[in-house]
């Protein structure tokens, strides 16, 4: 169970320079659930999301456009990014932009307090830049172009030309903690999930680190270096920063003690700025390092990475007017191992919901709701004695409600949603073979037709509570038609199978209504 302890989850802050796509709803959805587990649980939890709203890429976007940085940037944040959170149904606690004053007052504390302590010198640099990942590139991250950028270098992840730059920047001395670094993973082996993103970071330090270009000078969109205005910070080493100032760095100790640190869920692509610069960076500072990086994989459409660019980006809200938040939500968490890159396609979003989520646990709930209001007049019956089979499913849902929550206790997102479609599979199951239909027919099969009913109403108030962080909307709705008290969204998830339900049950829509797909 848990322990009433804080918890603090992140997703990265996106990039304004274009609208979200699925791939930037599936890291929302996955750090959400989390959330709402672990707050159903008890604990003190916190969740943060926000934008990335500085740099060159920014800049150049904004210009491209007409407007200014950031005006660009107010229109992308209102018009698309938290609108993306009322479309996917995100219970976020806070919203930052790194234009926010509270960021960048504090971008520049943390800064000046590196820079006092000898963590920062001045330095040249020349060396390849890649403005979509607003990163300099080693030689072996970059190949060789084709098409029209035939005979340049090209990002290995944009697929567009790197710029040769030459500038006189300020460095970070990151390569004074390797060591630390390298004894932070062997000390804690789960700082970085999973196991293929904890190799390939170990890999990756144990190479050597150089010191890090914290500033630029040959543009001014950013926040401004505090002892050099001539330069603005690093977008990266701003951005990061996030995490802390989000909740009190610099001018409220109380909130940061509370809150920090914090678990990070990213993208694979940015699982190095994540755990290796951003650790560094605490360490230099003094602060704790974060509580956990997890890298989840790519979401692939036709076996390519999903990108506005390459055309493969899908609008959240193209799956969504179809199907539902919930869908979305349910479709993202179960199909796709969390931590693997995972392969998206209509036909299989479609299949599912109709299997899984109307027929399994739609279907189920509607059944048992109907039934309990067509042979009890709506009043929830009591058990009475239990059958073997009837004890059968008290265990699965137990079982269900303990394993789930040491699912989501490894961000294991897709086997704590696995764990409790055992119990709905299991109730769908019992009502095959216990034929509460059939015992309606016969008088003397009263009260075992009252048995199964009520093991049945019991099992689905369990699903209703451990499935509320995947699918709110249909647990909310269910709740309510099962008569129970409150809000199921307060119910401890950690308890899910002892919950207080209610004595009478109330009509029941379709929870997944049938949906007509394009051929």
């Amino acid at each position: 169970m848990a322990d009433g302890s804080s918890f603090y989850i992140t997703t990265p802050i996106f990039y304004v320079n274009d609208v979200p796509h699925i791939g930037h709803a599936y890291t929302e959805v996955a750090a959400d659930v989390a959330a709402r587990w672990h707050r159903q649980a008890g604990d003190d939890t916190w969740s943060l999301t926000g934008t990335d709203e500085h740099g060159q890429k920014i800049l150049r976007t904004a210009t491209a456009n007409g407007v200014t940085p950031k005006q660009w940037a107010d229109k992308l944040v209102a018009e698309a990014w938290k609108p993306l959170l009322e479309t996917i149904d995100i219970a976020n606690d806070d919203f930052i932009r790194t234009t926010d004053e509270r960021h960048e007052r504090n971008v520049q504390r943390f800064l000046q307090k590196l820079y006092d302590e000898g963590h920062i010198y001045t330095g040249e640099y020349e060396g390849y830049y890649c403005v979509g990942c607003e990163e300099y590139k080693q030689q072996s991250e970059l190949v060789d172009g084709t098409g029209e950028y035939e005979g340049q270098l090209v990002c290995a992840i944009h697929s567009k030309p790197v710029e040769l730059l030459h500038e006189k920047n300020y460095f970070f001395r990151m390569s004074a903690f390797a060591d630390r670094l390298l004894a932070l993973y062997e000390e804690h082996p789960d700082f970085v999930q999973p196991e293929s993103a904890r190799n390939e970071v170990v890999s990756f330090v144990r190479q050597g680190l150089a010191d890090l270009s914290i500033s630029r000078s040959t543009f001014d969109w950013g926040v401004k270096v505090p002892w050099d205005e001539t330069h603005v910070v690093y977008v990266w080493f701003d951005a990061l920063l996030n995490y802390i100032t989000a909740v009190g760095y610099g001018e409220d100790d109380a909130e940061f003690a509370r809150r920090w640190p914090a678990q990070h869920i990213v993208g694979k692509d940015i699982l190095r700025f994540h755990a290796v610069i951003w650790p560094a960076m605490l360490m230099a500072a003094g602060l704790d390092v974060p509580r956990g990086v997890f890298g989840h994989g790519w979401l692939l459409v036709g076996g390519e990475k999903m990108s506005k660019s390459k055309l493969t980006g899908i609008a959240p809200e193209q799956i969504t007017e179809v199907f539902g938040s919930d869908a979305f939500r349910f479709y993202f968490m179960s199909a796709i191992s969390f931590g693997q890159d995972g392969s998206f396609s209509w036909e299989d979003l479609a299949a599912r919901y109709q299997a899984e989520l109307a027929n399994g646990f739609g279907n189920l709930a509607s059944r048992v709701v109907a039934m309990i209001t067509r042979y009890c007049d709506g009043v929830v019956p009591t058990a009475g004695v239990l059958s073997p089979a009837d004890a059968e499913i008290g265990t699965i849902a137990r079982r269900a409600t303990e394993r789930s929550w040491e699912a989501i206790g490894r961000l294991a997102i897709h086997e704590a949603i696995a764990e409790v479609w055992q119990l709905v599979d299991a109730l769908n199951g019992y009502l095959t073979s216990e034929e509460p239909w059939a015992l309606a027919k016969d008088p003397e099969q009263r009260d075992r037709l009252e048995a199964v009913l009520a093991t049945a109403y019991r099992g689905l108030g369990t699903l209703a509570v451990l499935l509320s962080p995947v699918v709110p909307k249909a647990s909310a709705k269910l709740w309510t038609a099962l008569g129970a008290p409150g809000e199921v969204s307060a119910q401890r998830i950690d308890r899910a199978d002892e919950a207080e339900l209610g004595e009478r049950v109330q009509p029941l829509e379709a929870l997944f209504p049938r949906v007509e797909v394009a051929e």
